[in-house]
């Protein structure tokens, strides 16, 4: 039977994380996802306020331009953003989910 990862193994996202905590602790408060799955990577997730994204993009230093737009969902309605970067031996992943609001109707729909 082999073994799993230790707690010890997932060292570096945690301790980014306390770093996270003690640098940018003033920011909005990301959904946390720290997995076996990728023992390097802390994952920040936004829902419903693109802003929120915004604020730690723009806190760590990441280009506009590296950030992937995207969108989800059967109809499309959900418009995601993807970012990455390096901080304290991790790998961050910036992620934002929100709903696509409808124009308003023009013309002859009006």
């Amino acid at each position: 039977m082999s073994r799993g990862l230790t707690l010890d193994d997932m060292s570096v996202p945690l301790r980014a994380l306390r770093l996270l905590t003690v640098d940018f602790g003033h920011l909005p408060a990301p959904m946390l996802d720290v997995t076996t799955i990728y023992p390097d990577r802390l994952k920040l997730a936004f829902h419903d306020d693109l802003a929120d994204f915004e604020a730690w993009r723009e806190a760590l230093g990441i280009d506009p331009d590296a950030v992937k737009h995207g969108t989800q969902g059967p109809d499309g309605g959900t418009r995601v953003l993807k970012a990455s970067a390096a901080y304290a031996g991790a790998v961050l992943e910036l992620v934002a989910y929100a709903d696509i609001t409808d124009p308003a109707p023009t013309g002859a729909a009006a």
